[in-house]
């Protein structure tokens, strides 16, 4: 069920809601309501993956019920990895495998074409997270029901955040937090309203000028190449950071507070501060669960590199099953491999280069992710350059007339980013907003307002970009 849907905003948003607060006196009946609210939203896009995550549940809880118990503990916890693993590379991974070893010729083509399962990646690390957890002796948890509730909470099931067990149980165990809080209430629909602007008016009116790039990467100059990719650039943070913003808002209807995912990324100095403010909860999963593991500071100079670039990679495999993605997650383990010796040797730039510097690679490098094949990348990264065999390539004799046919061909597109350009680099973020959340009648109406607006456009808009990965 999408989150920018009539059906979840209007019926099962309050329905969920209402009976959740009307079974609060009985917090176990309030857990199991929740958890079947979640599976019933999970099976509405697709019944059929139901069973896979009810079995990915209770295997999980099998696993570590085992680890808990110490014996074997290193056993149970390496076979539940992977058996978590081993979910996700068949629906994820194995046509990609197949696909690219038919490609060296050392086998036919075969293809198993099974559809991926809704929010498989993230509801596999969040599980694979919470049994190191357990070995680590850092989680427990007895009950079913909660532990179910833990994976399948709704607002971060499909698309994250990714949740650790212990700052979510909790919240999920208090009998406070079943009782309705109205000034919860009121901040979580403002910043499900900010999410849900930021999807109908920023990031969907930008799909046409994306389109416009990559879907003709051997044909366009180096005006559009840059318009395409800075396009994408602003369409993917307002997309997905628009439903991370409706799954916090969503959550905290519920008194529940998810962890934060994005805090102005676009205004780092840095591709290690970039790191620190985009996708937060996965880089603090690659952190924890692999960097580390790795070996993380501890070694030489070299082992500290080379675990920087095997996280990355690791990290852009698990957006998806695509040489892209491995490029894309190679170029920002390389990127940081490159700061961290730039940062040892002692130099420093101005903050005004050093932002430049990080927005413009991060512009190029999410050429990568967006690209239909790697093909099609390079001739995009060429013709930024100014070195596509297609006209308009130079930007400066008729960038001017370009300019106003790329404007009057997607006038809302150009507008959306133009709006977007200013909103991503002010102070002022969403979660500075619901922090300093003050209820107040002009507030009420405006959020009205806009959420009305917003979800009068709802028959224009398209499923969230990361529901693919």
């Amino acid at each position: 069920m999408l989150f920018n849907s009539h059906a979840y905003l209007i019926y099962f948003l309050p329905i969920a809601a209402l009976g959740f607060f009307a079974l609060g006196a009985n917090p176990r009946f309030a857990v199991r309501w929740l958890v079947a609210a979640s599976l019933f939203f999970y099976a509405w896009w697709n019944p059929v993956h139901l069973p896979l995550i009810l079995a990915s549940i209770f295997v999980n809880f099998g696993f570590a019920r085992r680890i808990e118990q110490g014996v074997h503990r290193r056993r149970w916890l390496v076979a539940g990895v992977a058996a978590n693993l081993a979910l996700l590379g068949v629906f994820k991974y194995a046509d990609f495998i197949l696909r690219s070893l038919a490609q060296t010729g050392l086998l036919p083509l075969v293809q198993l074409d099974l559809a991926l399962p809704l929010g498989i990646s993230f509801f596999t690390f969040t599980q694979i997270a919470f049994l190191v957890d357990v070995a680590r002796r850092k989680a427990v948890e007895p009950s079913v029901d909660n532990y179910a509730l833990f994976v399948t909470f709704f607002p971060h099931l499909l698309a994250g955040p990714i949740i650790h067990h212990s700052e979510m149980m909790p919240q999920f165990a208090s009998a406070t937090n079943k009782r309705v809080a109205w000034e919860n209430v009121a901040a979580g629909l403002l910043l499900l309203t900010i999410g849900l602007v930021k999807k109908v008016f920023l990031a969907d009116p930008l799909v046409p000028l994306v389109a416009a790039g990559f879907d003709h990467a051997t044909t366009i100059g180096a005006l559009q190449a840059w318009l395409s990719a800075l396009a994408y650039t602003l369409q993917i943070y307002f997309d997905f950071s628009g439903y991370t913003d409706m799954a916090l808002g969503a959550a905290l209807l519920f008194n529940i507070r998810l962890p934060i995912n994005f805090d102005s990324p676009y205004r780092s100095l840095s591709l290690r501060e970039f790191w620190h403010r985009w996708h937060m909860t996965l880089s603090r999963f690659l952190r924890e669960y692999v960097y580390v593991p790795l070996g993380g500071n501890r070694a030489g100079e070299a082992r500290v590199l080379a675990n920087l670039l095997v996280t990355f990679l690791l990290g852009g495999l698990w957006h998806g099953a695509a040489w892209t993605f491995v490029c894309w997650g190679a170029l920002h383990g390389l990127g940081l491999c490159v700061q961290r010796v730039w940062t040892r040797s002692g130099q420093r730039l101005p903050a005004s280069v050093a932002w430049l510097l990080t927005f413009v690679f991060v512009v190029v490098t999410w050429v990568f992710f967006r690209a239909h094949s790697l093909a099609d990348a390079f001739a995009i990264v060429r013709a930024m350059a100014g070195l596509s065999s297609a006209g308009g390539n130079a930007i400066g004799e008729g960038a001017l007339s370009s300019v106003y046919g790329l404007w009057n061909a997607h006038a809302d597109a150009a507008l959306s980013m133009l709006v977007g350009l200013s909103i991503v680099f002010a102070r002022r973020n969403s979660n500075v907003l619901v922090r300093e959340f003050l209820p107040s009648a002009f507030l009420a109406g405006a959020t009205a307002c806009a959420l009305t607006l917003a979800v009068l456009q709802l028959g224009r808009v398209a499923p969230f970009l990361y529901f693919n990965f």
